[in-house]
């Protein structure tokens, strides 16, 4: 047996009660660790046989650092460390690890120096171009593969119909359904193709709440009947077409389960999911450290029987691995544990038939950066009150604003060098007589929390010009920013979503008339009806 490519995965038979059950647990690990953690981690990788990690970027992350006080630190050889422990990991476990890691938006969601590609909300704004979506599938499959990872815990399914949600938003494909199903089945075929395994979450359905489930327990309170035809539509068809795995959130549906959130409810994941609509995949947790479900099972390895116990197959973020073993073999029936470990061990099947481990070369990333300018072209959208407005203000003399907090704009660089227009920021562009404005934002945070990370002073100033101006905006970031600008219905904006140079770049041109905007608004907006 060898754990490197060609992996063998062993006939079933000879394991172990203990070492099956240990087969459906996923511990944490993080690229940024001490030798000291890492080294504690073999350890429990070869005494309890655990099945497959997850991969995160520290424990600074968000993965354990919900309220966001921890500093994270940077790590340019992120990736190196990822193949090293992935090596460590491996030569440590008896049988094959499965190695998970959220690449959402690529293995950049996790590790620095690799390639990135837009977020969902940019791809939702996409008209037409789901092929573009299968490319960036089939791309970050082929970063994870070829970096070691098998099974990339994406796309997100959810229908971000809730603008003040604060954990989904910038990381759904959109607000309508059928939308989101149809970019979503093109992001998993790409992946696909790249031999990497998907996992649709989160189940059944995180995107109309208000509360972020790393902190408390969203509460999802509607009818069999609109979830049906609204949260679990994607699910439901993205089932019927084949998925490889499907992760269950934490959420309580009232209707559905008044005592359990979904992670511990045997009516939402045996009866709804399995039954209903006939999933027979692998089911894996979220994360079972987040707040939602973690505080209310204090004693170790309760909430990884009670999750198992509901219908779970991979128990993510496990951080009682011996106790949550003890507990299934002690409470669980053989029968029971037996159908979880064979859906687990037919998807390492799948996954080890394709290996090929390989550094990131430069071709490639030239590669990804063509891709991500053909994205941006077809997702820059526009918002043109005054069209006259727009057509002119070329032509005459304006003030090029930038509020970038630090990121480097290089729209408002190329914007001065050819149409000689000095950047300037937004104290000087209030006390100026000019009254028309070009104003590029780059927004602190992609997440609403604490206005997306603007301070009181700026946001004040930001409405203060647009109310005494005549104000053109080219915003570089989440739509949803939109919602605390008070625009009025004649503003003129321009989304780009994105602040990456092929999306500045791209920028530019538009303003420079040398492209159309073709993209399409991808969610409905609380404050701002374009």
């Amino acid at each position: 047996m060898t754990n490197t490519s060609g992996t063998y995965i062993p006939p079933a038979g000879p394991l172990t009660l203990k070492q099956k059950v240990g087969q459906l647990f996923m511990p944490a690990v993080f690229i940024n660790d001490t030798e000291e953690e890492v080294q504690r981690m073999e350890k429990l990788i070869k005494e309890q046989q655990v099945g497959s990690v997850c991969f995160f970027h520290s424990r600074a992350s968000a993965a354990t650092n919900f309220e966001g006080k921890k500093k994270i630190v940077h790590n340019k050889k992120s990736y190196d460390c990822l193949l090293e422990l992935i090596k460590r990991y491996q030569n440590a476990a008896s049988v094959p690890l499965l190695i998970a890691i959220d690449a959402e938006w690529g293995l950049a969601m996790r590790i620095e120096n690799t390639p990135q590609y837009p977020y969902a909300i940019t791809l939702g704004a996409l008209a037409d171009k789901n092929e573009l979506i299968f490319k960036v599938g089939g791309a970050i499959g082929k970063d994870c593969r070829e970096a070691g990872v098998h099974w990339n815990l994406a796309p997100v399914v959810d229908i971000n119909n809730n603008p003040e949600n604060p954990v989904i938003g910038y990381r759904s494909f959109g607000d309508d359904k059928e939308k989101v199903l149809g970019k979503a089945e093109a992001f998993i075929k790409g992946m696909g193709k790249s031999g990497i395994l998907n996992s649709i979450k989160h189940f059944p359905g995180h995107g109309d709440t208000a509360t972020d489930s790393h902190l408390g327990l969203p509460v999802i309170d509607k009818s069999m009947g609109e979830l049906m035809e609204y949260e679990l539509y994607p699910f439901k068809k993205l089932i019927e077409s084949g998925i490889d795995s499907v992760m269950v959130g934490h959420l309580l549906l009232p209707q559905l389960d008044k005592e359990n959130p979904s992670t511990t409810s045997s009516k939402i994941i045996s009866g709804l999911l399995r039954q209903q609509l006939g999933f027979n995949g692998v089911v894996i947790s979220d994360a079972l450290n987040m707040h939602a479900v973690s505080k209310k099972y204090p004693e170790k390895g309760k909430l990884e029987y009670a999750a198992f116990t509901a219908g779970m197959d991979v128990l993510c973020f496990s951080e009682n691995v011996a106790e949550g073993i003890h507990e299934i073999i002690t409470n669980a029936s053989e029968t029971r544990i037996q159908e979880s470990f064979e859906r687990v061990w037919a998807l390492k099947n799948k996954a080890f038939r394709k290996e090929k481990h390989e550094k990131i070369q430069t071709t490639q990333l030239q590669a990804n950066s063509k891709l991500n300018r053909e994205i941006a072209i077809n997702s820059i959208t526009e918002s043109v009150g005054d069209q006259a407005l727009f057509k002119n203000i070329k032509n005459t003399v304006f003030l090029n604003v930038s509020v970038s907090f630090g990121k480097k704009n290089s729209f408002s660089e190329q914007i001065s060098s050819s149409f000689n227009s000095k950047t300037v920021n937004l104290d000087e562009a209030l006390i100026s007589d000019n009254e028309l404005v070009l104003l590029s934002i780059f927004p602190p945070a992609v997440k609403p929390k604490d206005q997306f990370g603007f301070d009181k002073k700026t946001l004040a100033n930001i409405h203060r010009l647009l109310e005494k101006r005549n104000t053109f905006i080219y915003l570089f970031g989440n739509p949803y920013v939109l919602d605390i600008l008070k625009l009025k219905p004649s503003s003129n904006l321009v989304l780009v979503y994105q602040d990456f140079p092929e999306f500045q770049d791209v920028a530019f041109e538009h303003f420079s008339g040398r492209i159309k905007a073709r993209g399409k608004f991808p969610i409905q907006l609380k404050t701002f009806q374009p």
